[in-house]
């Protein structure tokens, strides 16, 4: 069926008017053609905005571990699915074939279900990008426990807050981790993390850099011994369309992070439907997505998406700058890549350095270029073209979220005409609205405004875990009826949208998203401090940078501020990551308040961005005199 593998930009056109009046219809007949199923469903599509509600594909079964593999067996055994590229590039990569996932996936599984994990139980992946982490997102599919894979570069208290929100009781994890020419001790921060998570029973280790660690009895156990005795048979757990598939944290505005909940059948349709098109995906394609697997785009186009398409996905384990900055092109002339997806902040990191890195190597076997977590600013997007693309792979700059499980806003290469910093056009079956303040439906073309969402798509995320109510309040609150993005956007003349950036207090840092309440909860928990504010600034290569405002105790005014300054990132490192620690931190006396003690946020990011001349009206502050001092000591 044509509607599979879109050619043309008129075809786009067809299919998608078809997709959004006939949604039941669209998704039902995508669903039919391109995977197996242990039932068919009874109902295509139920949804209330309000409750909110969403379920696709209800009533039927299904295992995503049978459509990501078993599938392919008869046809594609011998093909390679995942490609492992490890860290040392003297280190052989290692091409894991259809077959042999299967048998591993199978004997991961029976380790699990020998650990009392069943259908339903939540288990935490925390590991370094090695074959075993996919390996152990696929084992707990094929029985139906749901994986939560936490980025093995969050702290120990990060770690911890998400394995005990989601009750999981086992934890997967390495003796360490390689990062370019560090090693990192991933063992210990989980020791660290499981002080205080009475609910998890089994830690399962793998062995990475084969370092000396602490082995906890009765609870520590190494993964390898218990593999090579489980059986490579194991049958798939039958699983409902709307059973979850696992959980993934987001940071949110406020407080705790979130555990966004996808779904199974409705995922599984979607990242692969996604991936097919987005990346123009052809049968003897090699592709690479450089994200880590920890977030969202890890799950959708490194596992989920890529294997359901029966496609080869490589997995690289270490950093574009080791051993030097011609890594990441290295890796594509090696393995003739033709697909090549990454961020903006690393293409900006390469960016700076010398050209050579690049011109030495041959990428004539790129045919798409992508770019994901955060819009890819104009000057990026030429060198990643001219330099990688040479002009001739056309670059999808893809818009979507942890919540949507898949790309939302996309162009479709050699189908879309791009222009560099717009994701162009919605994608199949999806439908922006661009929203006003007060609550109404901006109709037209060159307005901007916020984006939202107006009817359900197969992936979207189902709820909160355990927080239904925070997900009705985060996500269908703002506008009746509608999935608020949380983003703002413009739509110029041709229908094209280019995403602005965040409106509320979440900060897009080198594709992460970082919300400032638990960077400041963690920066309030210093004994010089009394309160603080965080907010982001444009930065050349992670697009932005944290700068913190930090007011001090009396108590602490004598201390040296640089060792302030460096216990403060020890905090944050320790409570959420060293992706959150701040470039700029500011001491003052106060900070610019409403009369009702809101912090105004917007007037810090204007003094942190040297953008004083627009500060618009102070004189409503509760406290105006303090944006001057602001002003005058701004770093």
């Amino acid at each position: 069926m044509s509607n599979y593998h879109i050619k043309h930009l008129e075809e786009y056109y067809k299919v998608y008017r078809n997709s959004v009046r006939e949604p039941e219809v669209f998704w039902e007949e995508i669903a039919e053609e391109h995977f197996s199923w242990r039932k068919r469903w009874d109902k295509v599509l139920s949804w209330d905005f309000k409750k909110p509600e969403v379920k696709w594909f209800e009533g039927a079964k299904l295992n995503i571990t049978e459509n990501c593999i078993d599938r392919h067996l008869r046809t594609k055994g011998n093909k390679t699915a995942i490609l492992f590229e490890p860290n040392n590039p003297d280190e052989e990569a290692q091409h894991i074939t259809y077959n042999s996932l299967y048998e591993r996936v199978n004997q991961f599984a029976n380790v699990l279900k020998d650990h009392a994990i069943k259908k339903g139980d939540r288990v935490c992946i925390y590991l370094p990008m090695i074959p075993e982490l996919a390996i152990s997102l696929l084992a707990c599919a094929r029985i139906g426990a749901i994986h939560s894979v936490v980025f093995a570069g969050f702290s120990a208290t990060a770690l911890s807050t998400r394995i005990n929100d989601s009750d999981c009781k086992m934890v997967i994890t390495s003796d360490g981790s390689y990062r370019g020419k560090k090693s990192i001790d991933l063992k210990g921060i989980v020791d660290e993390g499981l002080e205080d998570c009475p609910g998890v029973e089994t830690v399962l280790v793998a062995k990475r850099i084969n370092s000396e660690i602490d082995m906890k009895e009765g609870r520590d156990k190494w993964l390898q011994p218990l593999l090579n005795t489980a059986s490579k048979e194991c049958e798939p757990e039958i699983i409902d369309a709307e059973d979850p598939l696992f959980i993934l944290y987001t940071s949110g505005s406020t407080g705790q992070p979130k555990g966004m909940v996808h779904s199974t059948a409705g995922y599984m349709v979607y990242t692969a439907y996604t991936f097919k098109n987005v990346f123009n995906y052809r049968t003897n394609d090699v592709y690479w997505c450089t994200a880590d697997i920890g977030w969202i785009t890890g799950h959708s186009y490194i596992v989920y998406g890529p294997l359901a398409n029966g496609a080869t996905t490589v997995m690289f384990e270490g950093v574009p700058s080791y051993p030097d900055f011609g890594r990441f092109w290295e890796i594509v002339a090696k393995h003739k890549i033709t697909q090549f997806y990454t961020a903006p902040t690393a293409i900006r990191a390469l960016a700076k350095e010398k050209l050579d890195f690049v011109s030495k190597y041959d990428l004539s076997s790129l045919k798409v270029l992508g770019s994901v977590g955060e819009p890819i600013n104009e000057e990026a997007w030429h060198w990643y073209n001219d330099n990688v693309g040479h002009g001739k792979s056309p670059i999808v700059d893809t818009w979507w979220q942890t919540e949507t499980g898949g790309i939302m806003i996309t162009p479709l290469p050699y189908v879309t005409p791009t222009i560099p910093t717009y994701a162009t056009l919605p994608f199949i079956g999806i439908q922006p609205a661009l929203m006003d303040e007060n609550g109404d439906e901006i109709i037209g073309k060159q307005v901007d405004g916020r984006l939202c969402i107006k009817f359900p798509w197969p992936s979207m995320a189902r709820t909160i875990w355990g927080n239904h109510q925070r997900y009705k309040e985060t996500y269908f609150s703002a506008y009746e009826n509608k999935y608020f993005t949380g983003d703002g956007a413009l739509r110029d003349a041709v229908g094209y949208y280019r995403i602005t950036g965040r409106v509320d207090d979440v900060i897009i840092v080198s594709g992460h998203n970082l919300g400032t309440a638990p960077i400041e909860d963690a920066i309030n928990e210093h004994p010089a401090v009394a309160e603080s504010a965080i907010v982001g600034f444009p930065h050349d290569i992670k697009g932005n940078a944290l700068y913190g405002y930090v007011i001090m105790k009396e108590a602490g005014e004598s201390r040296d501020p640089d060792n302030v300054r460096k216990e403060i990132n020890q905090i944050i490192t320790e409570h959420i990551g060293p992706i959150a620690k701040l470039d700029k931190i500011q001491f003052t006396s106060g900070l610019p308040k409403t009369r009702s003690g809101k912090i105004m946020r917007r007037i810090l990011r204007k003094i942190a961005s040297n953008d004083i001349l627009n500060l618009g009206d102070t004189s409503t502050l509760l406290n105006p005199e303090v944006v001057e001092e602001i002003i005058d000591n701004s770093l």
